[in-house]
């Protein structure tokens, strides 16, 4: 079954399938939100709002998307490569897409640590 989720400011109304979703990358005020075909959405709100409206619209389906430091908010179903040495996260369906993103050396070893400890 689809699940979605919606953004609604003054001028639009954005409806998202959340399985379509690879990534939220934070931008000021706004959120860039990348999907799988690697469209790019703006909504305004910040990072730390969208957490809270994945919780929110999602409830315990939110788990799906994990905060990855100050800057990403990731689908861990598309986890595909965590490189520490060279700090980089890839994102990938192994078919249409893949995500090459920049995070910190830290962020990414508690991020491995994680997948190993619960087998993600």
């Amino acid at each position: 079954m689809r699940q979605l989720i919606f953004f609604n400011s003054r001028d639009n109304l954005l409806r998202l399938d959340v399985e379509r979703i690879a990534y939220f990358e934070a931008d000021g005020n706004y959120t860039n939100i990348m999907t799988k075909n690697k469209l790019k959405v703006q909504v305004g709100v910040s990072l730390a709002r969208m957490e809270t409206t994945l919780s929110e619209q999602l409830r315990e389906q939110a788990a799906v998307f994990m905060r990855i430091g100050k800057r990403f908010i990731i689908n861990r179903d598309y986890v595909f490569n965590i490189d520490c040495a060279h700090q980089r996260l890839v994102l990938s369906d192994m078919q249409s897409f893949a995500f090459s993103l920049p995070i910190s050396k830290e962020a990414l070893k508690k991020m491995k640590d994680l997948f190993i400890d619960t087998r993600v």
